[in-house]
């Protein structure tokens, strides 16, 4: 089987439903990013940080995959896929997609502040002060905030250097480091971006822009690959 390797961002999640903090002009539901999504936020007022965190996790939870999720979960009847997303809802493990890296962490996840190797799924919506991991301190999202390093970027960049097929689906490619994977995957193989505003990048050979939202984008590269 061919190795596909799809790069998901907030895009995909948007026609679920979920908000994203570049839709709105630098906020994220009425919140500064730097309020609620750095270190220095958390430093700042944990309880505001956690409670921000508890409504999207309520959100992600009333969620649900849309046809760009359960399409790239149907790609795996016809090759062996990677999805890593910028996404930190469960959207596309929802969808029945099985090989997912999530580059910026995960909503569902909880991790000690004191040894970030010790990371707990949460079970519901809600993670509050007091909440403490084994060692006895603060348990804080599982999330990679601004201005924190991405650990799974080299994991990602390896995967995406295997690929036979690469995708972009539903991210402009400006987050980095994220956005630099495209140069990480075979220079001649096919690639797919996926987007309403085609992103402002170098051609290449075999690359090969739809300009549409990610569903009905999917639909028409679903109906391609299979082809």
């Amino acid at each position: 089987m061919k190795k596909l390797v799809a790069l998901t961002g907030a895009g995909i999640s948007a026609e679920s439903g979920l908000a994203t903090f570049r839709d709105s002009g630098g906020l994220w539901e009425g919140h500064n990013v730097e309020d609620v999504a750095t270190p220095q936020a958390w430093q700042k007022n944990q309880k505001l940080v956690l409670d921000f965190y508890n409504e999207r996790r309520k959100k992600a939870l009333e969620a649900k995959p849309n046809r760009g999720h359960e399409l790239l979960a149907e790609l795996q009847h016809h090759f062996e896929v990677t999805i890593i997303t910028q996404n930190v809802d469960d959207l596309h493990e929802r969808a029945g997609s099985k090989n997912v890296i999530h580059l910026h962490g995960s909503l569902f996840e909880s991790r000690s502040t004191l040894d970030p190797a010790l990371v707990y799924k949460i079970n519901g919506w809600q993670l509050n002060p007091g909440d403490k991991c084994e060692r006895g301190s603060q348990l804080r999202p599982n999330i990679v905030w601004f201005g924190e390093m991405v650990p799974l970027m080299e994991q990602a960049a390896y995967v995406t250097s295997l690929a036979d097929i690469f995708l972009v689906v539903g991210t402009s490619l400006v987050v980095y480091p994220a956005a630099g994977l495209i140069h990480e995957a075979p220079r001649g193989i096919p690639k797919y971006i996926i987007d309403p505003k085609v992103p402002d990048i170098v051609p290449q050979p075999n690359l090969h822009f739809i300009a549409e939202k990610a569903s009905s984008g999917m639909e028409t590269l679903f109906r391609k690959l299979k082809s």
